[in-house]
């Protein structure tokens, strides 16, 4: 491995923030409203808050332990350095590659719809395509591949900028319709419905983790990686409530759970104007998503095997493309099977469930860190033992609780 050629360090925090809201917008907004106002109605926005106060405490987690271990792989790595178990480490590097493996066949399937909302061709043609122009542009390069998703992600926040401007608009008293998305706390049936549907708002929190595969390709990490961190949530969070909150206070809610193209839909009726500008931008958004998630998956593989997990093989670095090009092949192959043949509402869940496991052992790995007081690096992010603590336990509640709330 020594005669191999290093990743580089080309990405900077602008990018970096770029990046994790490319995933995050992607993955969330474009796709999942639908299945969100299915779920919980009215009180779909509460849902994200729900999800995005439970992502809060394990960003702080992944802020702090991303400075302490700036490596690939990280989420392994996290696991190892506190357990020290071997099959614990591949477990948890394994679930977080069939996570993001899935969430982009999640992502695919979505963007399909958009796709197919513009050009009359079939899914399977849609599917194929899509998933494979997006492996060849994570493969191409590092660099080009996060530019391009920071070009994409201002398209997918411009687009979201004109629903909620639009929203305002159309309905000058928005702001004081708020109230009717928050439900009464003695409404048990409507915080039970918050609670289940949460489950699947999550997934479109899932980003800010991504990120942390990247730090051996980030410039700066110890400052720039917690920041990308916190931004990336914040940013994400506002966006999300206020897009799902003009959604669910605009349009019938059984018409907006059956769109396909639900940001499509709300922005034809929110503004009389042809949906096509809005879906060409859902289709960026959706395209990107994609190719964050294969290059985090590929960089999970080639961190793993660097570290001797797995093999070598998975490690290698394409002397033209500086990028890990048999890890991105078999990832982009294998998305492009679960695409085919699984709906999008159980990969969304079956995605959030994985991540909500994997978090839970992160923050329980910080936790053991702390305990032990294992030293720290200097200048780095850290934050109070009581921030694990509550991501371990949100992070479990949401992964077990709606199996009593059903």
């Amino acid at each position: 491995m020594a005669d191999q050629p290093a990743l580089q360090r080309v990405v900077s925090l602008p990018l970096l923030v770029l990046y994790g809201l490319g995933v995050t917008i992607g993955a969330g907004i474009y796709v999942l409203v639908g299945e969100t106002a299915a779920q919980a109605g009215m009180f779909a926005p509460m849902s994200f808050v729900l999800a995005a106060i439970v992502m809060a405490f394990s960003a702080g987690t992944f802020a702090e332990l991303s400075s302490r271990f700036p490596q690939s792989a990280g989420e392994a790595i996290y696991v190892d350095r506190a357990f020290g178990k071997n099959w614990l480490t591949l477990l948890t590097g394994g679930i977080v590659i069939l996570s993001a493996i899935v969430a982009a066949a999640t992502i695919t399937l979505g963007g399909a719809g958009y796709v197919a909302a513009l050009i009359d061709l079939p899914a399977t043609v849609i599917i194929v395509t899509i998933v494979l122009l997006m492996g060849g542009i994570a493969a191409w390069g590092v660099k080009q591949s996060v530019i391009f998703a920071a070009v994409f992600t201002v398209l997918e926040i411009i687009g979201l900028l004109v629903i909620i401007a639009a929203g305002f608009y159309a309905q000058p008293d928005i702001l004081t319709r708020l109230p009717e998305v928050i439900p009464d706390f003695g409404d048990s049936i409507a915080l039970g419905a918050i609670f289940t549907t949460s489950i699947i708002a999550f997934f479109a929190f899932i980003g800010f983790n991504d990120l942390v595969n990247l730090v051996e390709e980030t410039k700066n990490p110890a400052r720039n990686m917690p920041l990308a961190i916190l931004l990336t949530l914040v940013i994400a969070s506002g966006l999300y409530f206020a897009v799902v909150s003009v959604a669910v206070l605009s349009l019938p809610l059984a018409e907006l759970a059956e769109a396909k193209a639900p940001i499509g839909l709300l922005f034809e009726s929110l503004t009389g104007a042809s949906p096509v500008t809005i879906t060409l931008i859902a289709v960026v958004a959706t395209l990107n998503g994609i190719v964050i998630q294969i290059i985090m998956a590929s960089r999970v593989l080639y961190g793993l095997g660097k570290q001797g997990r797995i093999p070598g093989f998975f490690a290698k670095i394409n002397t033209k493309t500086k990028t890990p090009l048999q890890s991105t092949v078999l990832v982009t192959v294998i998305i492009l099977a679960l695409a085919l043949f699984f709906p999008i509402g159980s990969l969304a869940e079956t995605t959030t469930r994985l991540i909500l496991f994997v978090f839970s052992l992160i923050n329980l790995s910080l936790i053991i860190l702390k305990i032990k007081a294992t030293p720290t690096p200097d200048k780095i992010y850290t934050v109070r033992i009581w921030v694990p603590i509550g991501g371990f336990l949100t992070c479990l509640i949401m992964l077990i609780g709606p199996y009593f709330v059903s």
